[in-house]
């Protein structure tokens, strides 16, 4: 039996894409400064790159202090996103603890290792300063029809970041990402999203970034569904992750309008929303300021 099932959750592809249609033509109607502030306000600013290095991530967080004093009128990010051996830079180095150093772990991008080098990475990059970890779902288990090996991955990981934030007496967020891309179906999306949740997921993120599909709206509208069901029956509130491809302000303001449709004004906040962008910061300060601006 499918997962979704146990949740009342059946994905209506002819629905879902006519109620994408529906958003896409009205995007115009959604757009205005406070919306693309609103989605700067969530951004998860990220660095990925095999050319990473301390000075290039300590030049992205100082360029977020600098835009913190010289643009007062505008929100900070909600994180600045790295491998975890750069998480000590970006929290030795921000200005502002709001500022929240995100890293990936538990070998991203693949998940593909031992469980135990998983987690001791993961409790490392807390103990450097991480305030929110980004894993992926073990899609060697998951796609193989093997749900409970999945699953245990994502709560030995929950655990873990739960036993060192209790030591360390500070909170940290998990995200889960799906990566949908690879997930050909509605109904395995679906099943991925609740299993992340019911296994202890703060956000559920739909890509690494590294594959050739990433984000769609789509995958966002499936993923947002579930999580509506998993609040429904459970109370929890879980948060959403667009993350892989989104370069354009109006990509931004479709998975608002997204996020909005269907979970409403209580998600509509860093705690609940995020996007992980390495370009689209530029494309959301043009917007609003109706000129080319590459401060990032």
């Amino acid at each position: 039996m499918e997962l979704f099932t146990k949740y009342g959750y059946a994905p209506e592809k002819e629905a879902i894409a006519r109620h994408l249609e529906l958003i896409a033509s009205n995007l115009e109607q959604v757009v205005s400064n406070d919306v693309l502030k609103d989605c700067f306000s969530m951004m998860d600013l990220t660095t990925l790159s095999t050319k990473d290095t301390v000075a290039s991530v300590t030049r992205l967080v100082e360029k977020v202090n600098a835009f913190a004093v010289g643009h007062p009128g505008f929100p900070l990010p909600a994180s600045v996103c790295v491998y975890p051996n750069f998480a000590s830079v970006v929290r030795d180095r921000r200005k502002n603890p709001k500022l929240h150093v995100t890293t990936v772990a538990g070998c991203f991008p693949t998940s593909q290792s031992f469980l135990e080098v998983k987690l001791h990475e993961i409790e490392m990059a807390v103990r450097a300063g991480a305030d929110e970890i980004d894993i992926v779902l073990a899609l060697n288990s998951f796609l193989a029809g093997d749900y409970e090996t999945a699953g245990a991955e994502i709560r030995e990981s929950r655990a873990c970041i739960d036993r060192v934030s209790a030591e360390l007496g500070r909170p940290v967020v998990l995200k889960v990402i799906l990566e949908t891309g690879l997930l050909v179906t509605h109904e395995l999306i679906a099943d991925a999203s609740f299993l992340a949740m019911e296994n202890g997921a703060d956000f559920i993120k739909t890509s690494t970034g590294k594959v050739e599909v990433n984000a769609t709206p789509m995958a966002a509208y499936v993923m947002c569904q579930c999580i509506r069901k998993f609040y429904e029956q459970t109370g929890r509130k879980v948060g959403f992750k667009a993350a892989g491809g989104i370069s354009s302000a109006m990509d931004a303001v479709c998975y608002y309008s997204i996020v909005s449709t269907l979970l409403g004004k209580d998600w509509l906040n860093k705690d609940l929303f995020r996007f992980g962008v390495s370009r689209l910061a530029n494309q959301l300060l043009s917007a609003i300021e109706k000129k080319t601006v590459t401060f990032f």
